[in-house]
């Protein structure tokens, strides 16, 4: 049985792991006859999001603590990531993906990866295990794979032009399709990039799953 390993980055679309796109991931791992194994870097959120509000609270939390939610408790450590365990990688998108894992969403191509997501993610790489990435978590793939890897992360002139500028090339992608990076073996998909329910968000997932099982 194939396994992935999966990065969670914390447990809410505005301040960690988006948790349809998190629980689409899993689920369709399994559909694919895969098995996973979460994880998340042991690190204080950059900061925290009332979801009912948009507000900033005024309190500290922890990204592994925060993912274990969406993982039921059955997590680990980032830094326990075994890459000889794992026959392939995903990372669902949230902002967690642009605030926690990196700083994309606040210096744009001007942004630093966490170190423990970049040896993680570039084991993976230098493997040639592949790896799905997803909504924004694409942001990643430029601080990990050669310049030119092919990616999305929907059609945002912004966003799109942010990743160009860090050495992807960047595709406009529709909420139900994916893009392929053969060489690279990295897939992306928009996800809550375009979609605007759960239904949409789901059609792009469920593609970059197949073909990650298909591609490990």
């Amino acid at each position: 049985m194939k396994k992935v390993a999966v990065i969670l980055s914390g447990c809410g679309v505005f301040d960690g792991a988006e948790i349809h796109e998190a629980v689409l991931t899993l689920l369709n791992i399994e559909l694919q006859g895969a098995s996973y194994q979460c994880f998340a870097p042991n690190i204080s959120q950059h900061h925290v999001i009332n979801h009912l509000t948009g507000e900033e609270m005024p309190e500290k939390r922890n990204v592994l603590i925060e993912a274990a939610r969406i993982a039921r408790g059955e997590i680990k450590d980032l830094n326990e990531l075994n890459i000889n365990e794992f026959d392939a990688l995903a990372l669902p998108g949230g902002f967690g993906a642009a605030k926690n894992l990196c700083d994309f969403a606040f210096k744009g191509a001007e942004c630093e990866i966490n170190a423990d997501v970049a040896n993680a993610c570039r084991a993976f790489a230098e493997a040639q295990k592949p790896a799905a990435y997803i909504c924004i978590a694409p942001a990643l793939i430029p601080q990990i794979y050669a310049k030119g890897t092919l990616a999305t992360i929907g059609n945002d002139a912004d966003t799109a032009s942010a990743l160009s500028t860090l050495g992807a090339t960047h595709q406009d992608c529709d909420v139900n399709d994916i893009v392929v990076d053969a060489h690279a073996k990295v897939i992306s998909t928009p996800a809550y990039m375009l979609a605007t329910n759960i239904r949409e968000a789901a059609t792009g997932i469920e593609k970059a799953i197949a073909e990650l099982i298909k591609m490990s």
